[in-house]
């Protein structure tokens, strides 16, 4: 009487390592993962995003001041600014206020991850619960929806923040929520047009041959199947907010004291300055600029990892 072996051990060619396993057998998010791990762009882009998060979530413990502190006010002059290694204790120099400039630059990374997640967080939001209104019921409640999407894509993202936030005055959260509305649009149209792709699917038509309501069909497994492109579309979203909140903060709408640690307003103060210290001007554009690049590389790494028609190369 023979014993059937396992397939490893009676030598058939099936690979024993997991990490080969990048084909039609892995899971969607298993497979992307392990093409991640092989990215160089992804994996350029998770580092600039673990070091921002890691420099927002401890800045406490990192910067040597406070956001609003200004321990070099006593040593601001009309015409000079210390700057980078003028004086000890300030490795990036002062501010025009007298602030610590690294400080600065510490706690204005936390103030962009709490706008960046929390804006992208409303969008996303407010962007899927249209989009599965739209995409799940069809018919006149998606001629209507779709409709308030086209006009607010009509205007540009920018300046639909920026009108959202001048109306709702000069603050941090309303800067939040503008951006956030400004996104809804973007999500609320791709989670739609995702979600009408999936509704012929072989398994969709078997859940409405065992009678199953359109909530259940909608919600159980058209929406799951149907949020990878949204996942990385919020991704990349975040990159974007990072720069809108920047730019709205640089046009005064972010509110707060003119010291305040934030990289767009330490921008539109720098202004002023960029003759006696170009550095005040350079510093936080290079942090938005090498955020928004983490985001975006990270972003498109995952949008080609899930893409279907590059999983199998």
């Amino acid at each position: 009487m023979s014993t059937i072996l396992p397939p490893a051990a009676a030598g058939s060619d099936a690979p024993n390592d997991p990490a080969i396993d990048t084909g039609r057998g892995a899971g969607l998010w298993r497979s992307a993962f392990i093409r991640l791990r092989r990215n160089p762009q992804a994996i350029t882009g998770a580092v600039i995003i673990g070091v921002f998060l890691l420099v927002a979530l401890f800045a406490p413990l990192l910067a040597p001041y406070g956001g609003n502190d200004l321990p070099g006010r006593t040593e601001i002059t009309p015409t000079s600014i210390p700057g980078p290694g003028d004086i000890d204790g300030f490795p990036l120099g002062l501010d025009r206020f007298g602030g610590d400039v690294l400080s600065k630059l510490i706690w204005g990374a936390q103030a962009s991850l709490l706008i960046g997640v929390v804006s992208t967080a409303l969008g996303l939001a407010g962007g899927m619960l249209l989009g599965v209104l739209a995409g799940g019921f069809g018919g006149w409640v998606d001629s209507l929806i779709m409709r308030f999407v086209d006009i607010l894509l009509s205007i540009p993202n920018l300046l639909l923040a920026v009108s959202i936030a001048a109306v709702l005055g000069q603050s941090s959260y309303a800067i939040m929520i503008a951006i956030g509305v400004s996104q809804i649009p973007i999500f609320a149209r791709l989670l739609r047009s995702t979600m009408l792709s999936q509704r012929g699917a072989d398994y969709i038509l078997a859940a409405q041959t065992l009678g199953l309501s359109r909530r259940t069909i909608t919600m159980s497994h058209l929406l799951p199947n149907s949020m990878g492109p949204v996942i990385v579309q919020a991704t990349l979203t975040l990159a974007t907010a990072v720069i809108d909140a920047a730019a709205l903060s640089f046009l005064g709408l972010g509110g707060g004291l003119p010291q305040t640690a934030e990289w767009g307003r330490m921008l539109t103060y720098a202004q002023a300055e960029l003759g006696v210290a170009p550095q005040l001007a350079f510093l936080p554009g290079a942090c938005i600029a090498i955020t928004a690049l983490g985001f975006t590389l990270l972003g498109e790494s995952l949008r080609e990892a899930l893409d279907p028609k590059t999983r199998t190369k």
